[in-house]
């Protein structure tokens, strides 16, 4: 199967039901009155995470998504049926962004975690909620709020405690199938991995008890100018961000690269690390000089662990042809991991009450909202305006007659009489428009 780690998918939630404007009319009840039933809510939209799942393909061949809206109310007093919540299954690793906006509405990375995307519309009222002691039969009835709708933009981050970096034809693909059960391409010449490969490697005996494991992602590799997305660039990049310890390969022959000395390759691919981000940068590593079994890196091993070592950088030499250092590598590797996630769990443990500190959210007053100047007239933002009006029917005289008070006791048509509105200029509240004089 392709490996798909982006996706844009559009989604909406399904429309409240409306009211019911029904009056009870019986034979021995001539007066009955209002007896209308409120919608149903619309069902929602989620996104949860599969262990199962570990591509975005489902989302490459279908883009739209709806849940169901709910049923309208009836005579009475009956509530319309609710709507049927969507859930849409996602790999752990997505980032969930609004596509208009670009803002970040999740970071899916634990099994099960489920996120709400689209919220379904209010159910309208109906019209036994409008009767009062002098409109005792009223016909208004709420229209059912909208679904949110709008565009995701979906993006896999791998999660591995391990991620193999280094030069195309590193032999990163050759490590991870030694060390690992993974079977991924491998091929004598550059970006034989253009897809990222995982696989679990385990230290110790399981039988004894004394096991550990860690799962290591084989990522495409790198070349110089992959910050600015040069080559595989970023695709590589991205997928990197969530590991915890870096195993950077360093070819130790690179017939391919004579001019470039070991060492230099390995600089090269910290400053492209650097470069897409410090945080990245600043992840631990472990060099693996590889490809022993040639003669080549015989030769310019010496030379390049006398570096490490100057540089305070730990560096073992490997060759997955014939095992040489393999034991040595996962030993370390796993070491190392055990020691981050020890730091890991102590941080978190000092870590203050969520709350205590940092900047305190205030989110904006529902009764918030702007007007401004568009073309062709005015427009009118703010949650609760936008939902007044769409839940409004503008063909029932009573209804629109309490949409104007409503507004004007909430101060729109002030702000709209500031800002120039004139009779006949159109106003827009989310989808819906009115025209200034006919409908104020």
């Amino acid at each position: 199967m392709q490996f798909f780690d982006r996706a844009k998918i559009f989604v909406q939630a399904g429309n409240g039901g409306n009211g019911s404007p029904h009056m009870r009319h019986e034979k021995f009840a001539p007066f009955g009155g209002p007896d209308g039933g409120d919608g149903g809510r619309g069902g929602s939209v989620y996104l949860e995470t599969d262990p199962s799942m570990n591509t975005l393909v489902d989302y490459h061949y279908r883009t739209h998504y709806k849940a169901t809206s709910g049923q309208p109310g009836g005579k009475q007093r009956m509530h319309g049926a609710t709507g049927d919540d969507l859930i849409l299954k996602v790999p752990a690793g997505t980032v969930v962004r609004n596509t208009e906006t670009d803002e970040l509405i999740a970071d899916l990375t634990e099994p099960g975690q489920r996120v709400l995307v689209a919220r379904g519309g209010r159910g309208g009222l109906g019209n036994t909620h409008f009767a009062t002691a002098t409109n005792q039969a009223p016909r208004e009835a709420q229209r059912g709020e909208p679904g949110v709708e709008l565009w995701l933009t979906l993006e896999l981050k791998l999660i591995a405690d391990v991620g193999l970096i280094g030069y195309p034809n590193a032999g990163k693909s050759t490590l991870l199938s030694v060390v690992t059960q993974a079977r991924p391409k491998i091929g004598a010449y550059p970006f034989t991995t253009l897809t990222p490969n995982l696989g679990v490697a385990v230290v110790g005996d399981p039988s004894r008890g004394d096991d550990y494991s860690f799962v290591i992602a084989d990522i495409p590799g790198l070349i110089e100018g992959a910050a600015q997305g040069v080559g595989l660039g970023h695709e590589f990049l991205r997928h990197v961000e969530r590991t915890r310890l870096l195993l950077h390969l360093v070819d130790g022959a690179s017939l391919d690269r004579p001019e470039q000395d070991s060492w230099e390759e390995y600089e090269a691919i910290n400053r492209e690390l650097a470069e897409y981000s410090p945080a990245l940068a600043s992840l631990p590593q472990i060099i693996v000089f590889t490809k022993m079994d040639l003669a080549e890196a015989r030769d310019r091993w010496p030379a390049f662990q006398a570096r490490a070592e100057a540089e305070g950088v730990p560096a073992v030499a490997i060759s997955s042809a014939t095992h040489e250092g393999l034991s040595d590598l996962l030993n370390m590797t796993a070491q190392r991991l055990i020691e981050i996630r020890s730091d890991e769990a102590e941080r978190q443990r000092q870590q203050p009450t969520i709350g205590a500190t940092g900047p305190v959210l205030r989110p904006e007053p529902e009764d918030a909202f702007t007007v401004e100047k568009v073309e062709g007239g005015y427009r009118v933002r703010g949650a609760r305006i936008e939902r007044l009006v769409a839940m409004t029917d503008p063909d029932n005289t009573e209804g629109m007659e309490r949409l104007e008070n409503q507004l004007r006791r909430l101060g729109v048509l002030a702000e709209l009489e500031a800002a120039g509105v004139q009779p006949g200029d159109m106003v827009y509240f989310g989808k819906f428009e009115l025209l200034w004089g006919e409908a104020f």
